[in-house]
């Protein structure tokens, strides 16, 4: 019964040993298998090997209605970065006049000080005479003295002495006062100069915000669409051209060029390819009215140094009778200029990020046309 049991135990058993040695057939033949996947001691099994992802897919190109969005951002924030920029030009000029005032006024308080100086040194010594000649009463003098007549010139020089003494003490308090008010006025110019180092400084912190947002804009632009955005550019400035020639406003233009005109359009030519920077005026870089200003300063007629003090001061003539020399300025608020060449272009430095080229000058909103000499003549031998 024992053995009988043992056997019949024996059978689950077996039925073991067979599992175990089916699971060691597929354990080897597993491991046989190529591209088997392992880990620590667990149940090996067959798994194809991990595969990179898939690369994302890029982005869709900017359509023509997006970029045309993204050009008139680029536009819109170059145009304050020139406004920022004629702001920065307006206080450095005005810095650089106040410092030329300073200069004068510290040379005219030098002088009225050697005034004052030599006017306490000589009334000193009239106090110091008036002292040393005061022993006596004038009476007792005469009594005393053995010629009444030298007596009586010696009260004249002293009537004299006493006079003179008067105007110089009226001397010392009118340059003193003098002295006084030119320290005054050296003072308020020193503190109109630190104004306009404060507003420079605002204005720069301006032009560089702006100039680096417009070109982190057109960072995230892949090349072709950063050529789009050039065609478009190309595209709207041609058809500003395009409608500013068809109003006919070239058929009565005058083409009579001064001698000082074509001088400051063969500075102007020269330097076709340098880089536009803001608040530059050569020679090696240029922002619009730093060009305008150098041109027509080497042609001997000095100009105000921004397109808005141009505008404002210089003699405005009709678009109708522009001729080759005269200055264009551009947008509502005078932040652009350019030189008129004749043939309906112009040259100019456009913008941050581009150089000194020739365009055509209606391509932007035109303000108006001043010319720097009116009163020169129009002949070729001026």
């Amino acid at each position: 019964m024992a053995a009988s049991r043992g056997r019949r135990g024996g059978g689950p058993g077996r039925r073991g040993l067979i599992a175990t040695a089916v699971a060691l057939v597929c354990a080897i033949t597993a491991l046989g298998a190529p591209g088997t996947a392992f880990a620590g001691t667990h149940a090996p099994s067959s798994v194809s090997a991990p595969t990179d992802p898939a690369p994302p897919p890029a982005p869709a190109p900017a359509s023509n209605a997006e970029l045309e969005a993204v050009r008139e951002k680029l536009d819109a924030l170059y145009k304050d970065a020139a406004r920022a920029t004629e702001a920065y030009n307006a206080a450095e000029e005005k810095a650089k006049k106040q410092s030329e005032e300073i200069d004068e006024l510290t040379g005219r308080i030098a002088g009225v000080q050697d005034e004052v100086d030599d006017l306490y040194e000589r009334a000193g010594a009239a106090a110091r005479a008036q002292y040393r000649g005061a022993g006596l009463p004038p009476e007792a003098k005469l009594w005393l003295s053995e010629d009444p007549e030298d007596f009586l010139d010696g009260a004249r020089r002293v009537q004299e002495g006493e006079k003179a003494a008067k105007g110089l003490l009226a001397d010392l308090i009118s340059t003193r006062d003098k002295l006084e008010e030119l320290e005054q006025a050296a003072s308020a110019r020193w503190a109109d100069l630190e104004e306009q180092r404060r507003a420079k400084d605002k204005a720069r912190e301006k032009i560089e915000k702006q100039i680096a947002e417009a070109e982190k804009l057109e960072s995230r632009l892949q090349k072709e669409e950063r050529e789009r955005l050039a065609a478009l550019e190309a595209e709207a400035a041609r058809r500003s051209q395009a409608a500013w020639i068809g109003s006919g406003v070239l058929a009565g233009l005058d083409d009579a060029t001064s001698a000082s005109a074509r001088r400051a359009i063969g500075y102007a030519t020269e330097q076709l390819g340098k880089p536009y920077v803001w608040g530059a005026e050569g020679p090696d870089s240029f922002d619009c009215s730093g060009l305008t200003s150098q041109a027509w300063a080497k042609a001997g007629y000095p100009i105000p140094r921004t397109s808005q003090e141009q505008w404002r001061q210089l003699h405005r003539v009709a678009a109708q009778e522009m001729r080759p020399g005269d200055l264009i300025i551009y947008n509502s608020d005078a932040t652009h200029v350019a030189i008129y060449v004749g043939d309906g272009m112009m040259i100019h430095a456009p913008r941050p990020g581009r150089s000194v080229t020739v365009a055509g000058a209606g391509s932007m909103p035109i303000l108006g046309v001043v010319r720097p000499d009116p009163h020169r003549p129009s002949v070729e031998g001026d």
